[in-house]
């Protein structure tokens, strides 16, 4: 098995700099929440038996790191980031609706993917997968950024009755793929039976995916609102990932610095 480091610094263009110290640390998750089987009572293990990380370096010429030297005196090597975060929100059986506030309260994301997954799936099941993000019945969703409702009509889908192609259609707008021939392999099916993602592009002009520029970044509060058909017959929870706009700065010193608090 061999894979990318899913870091906020890996995931930027620009090379890191000589001189400047990283740690990486991996946390394993429990067997319960990576493994699947047919019953909670058998034991299965992971064991890992060797590890390798593997890093690409650049032999840069001299005269270019003079240069970068004489630049570093009076400003710093700026590394733009998209930076991910990720909430988990509770929501409790027997609900038929909830509000979820100041999800995010500071700095607003420039994109925010939403899915809901069984609680337990998600603390640790051999039985069940936490990847599967079901429909629960939803027939009203939409989000707030400071009062301003997005989208402006909220989501009504009706999965029941087959109904749910605005909903679907999240996956394209708010990836910045619609309207492309580009797919996500998700297909219209598969989406209301365990692929159930909504996603929001939050910038002003839909340019969450691009690279060229960046948007003002903005502050306020977000919140959610979803409505089921039905009451919660289970604990489910509330996964919220969102992409923020950051920037990392070096100095000539090696000392780092960023714009946002972990």
């Amino acid at each position: 098995m061999i894979g990318h480091l899913h870091g906020d610094i890996f995931n930027q263009d620009k090379f890191l700099i000589n001189g400047v110290e990283m740690s990486v640390k991996l946390v394993r998750s429990r067997e319960s929440f990576n493994l699947i089987a047919g019953s909670n009572d058998v034991k299965f293990k992971v064991c890992i038996t060797d590890a390798t990380l593997i890093v690409r370096r650049a032999r840069i010429n001299p005269s270019v790191l003079l240069a970068h030297q004489k630049v570093l005196a009076s400003t710093t090597a700026k590394y733009p980031i998209t930076r991910a975060e990720v909430k988990v929100l509770t929501i409790p059986s027997g609900v038929q609706g909830k509000t979820l506030d100041n999800i995010f309260l500071g700095q607003v994301p420039k994109r925010c993917i939403i899915g809901f997954v069984n609680n337990s799936a998600f603390n640790g099941s051999l039985t069940k997968n936490p990847f599967n993000f079901e429909n629960y019945g939803i027939n009203s969703f939409s989000l707030y950024i400071d009062g301003q409702q997005i989208p402006s009509k909220a989501l009504q889908p009706s999965f029941n009755n087959n109904i749910f192609t605005s909903a679907y259609h999240t996956l394209f707008s708010g990836t910045g793929i619609h309207f492309l021939n580009e797919g996500n392999a998700i297909s219209r099916e598969q989406y209301a039976k365990g692929y159930c993602l909504l996603a929001f592009d939050l910038t002003p002009d839909l340019s969450a995916n691009s690279s060229a520029h960046w948007n003002l970044i903005k502050h306020g509060s977000v919140r959610l609102e979803v409505r089921f058909e039905y009451s919660l017959i289970q604990t489910i929870n509330c996964i919220v990932y969102a992409e923020f706009d950051n920037i990392i700065e070096i100095d000539k010193n090696r000392n780092v610095t960023v714009d946002y608090s972990s």
